[in-house]
């Protein structure tokens, strides 16, 4: 997991999602607001609606490798997630920073999970509402789930490259960050075998991809065939692989003499 590029919304688009979120928020009663949000969200995130079509343009640019989700950056993102459920939060049903494109896996298996550090002990406190339950706000705090539109995941997250693949918390984290790791790791699922095995197939591949670029390079081949390489890799998913590989390429011997090979391909990350 990756952070997100920032995309604006074009301002028209913009406008009428306000306007959304500003009929919500004029609900008094916030058990009444959150029935409206999802109401009001169920009956405007359709593909005939023209905002929604906006949305959902815009967040396929933002999305890596072909439109690939991003949490997991391995299946086809295709639902319109809220970051802060609206469950929770009917102030943010309709905001354009609290929106992410997943695929229906990360997005059904997050659901409404959610957590706040507790302002006054520190401790996680889960956002949560069982069945009868009376609706009220959720309790104040900071986010403890790593938000992708606001932060860089990877601050917190590494990728055990020569081992698992799978995500870990970030080495000498601050204790309540990697609480955070932990949590977003376990909401979203993120090691489940399936993406083990995807993420050591994708290191497979761009390992390949960068040692046939070196051998086109050093050949003298057309600046198009590269070019064409540097799309390929850019297309990929698992975007988390590649970047891990810049980021531990003096670490890893078969990386350090790939990337001796092809020092610019260390800036490539950055290359949407």
């Amino acid at each position: 997991m990756i952070q997100v590029p920032a995309k604006a919304l074009p301002a028209a688009a913009q406008t009428e999602l306000q306007r959304y979120q500003q009929e919500v928020d004029a609900e008094p009663d916030y058990a009444a607001r959150v029935g409206l949000a999802k109401d009001r969200f169920s009956g405007r995130n359709r593909k005939d609606n023209p905002v929604f079509q906006e949305i959902r343009g815009a967040l396929t640019e933002m999305c890596s490798g072909a439109n690939r989700c991003m949490y997991c950056e391995d299946s086809c993102a295709d639902e319109v997630e809220h970051i802060k459920p609206k469950n929770f939060y009917p102030e943010a049903v309709f905001v354009w920073e609290n929106y992410l494109y997943a695929c229906g896996i990360c997005n059904g298996g997050k659901n409404d999970s959610y957590a706040v550090f507790d302002d006054a002990t520190a401790q996680i406190l889960p956002v949560s509402r069982k069945h009868g339950d009376p609706v009220v706000p959720p309790p104040a705090g900071r986010d403890v789930f790593l938000n992708p539109r606001q932060e860089a995941p990877t601050r917190f997250l590494i990728l055990d490259l020569r081992g698992t693949f799978a995500f870990l918390p970030y080495p000498d984290l601050h204790a309540s960050d990697q609480q955070r790791a932990k949590y977003t790791i376990d909401v979203l699922n993120l090691n489940r075998d399936v993406l083990l095995r995807a993420r050591r197939n994708a290191y497979g591949n761009y390992r390949n991809l960068l040692e046939l670029y070196a051998l086109k390079e050093e050949q003298g081949k057309p600046d198009d065939e590269l070019e064409a390489l540097k799309e390929t890799r850019r297309l990929s998913p698992h975007p988390s692989v590649w970047f891990e590989m810049t980021r531990l390429w003096d670490k890893i011997p078969e990386l350090t003499a790939l990337f001796q090979r092809v020092p610019e391909a260390l800036t490539w990350q950055l290359e949407r």
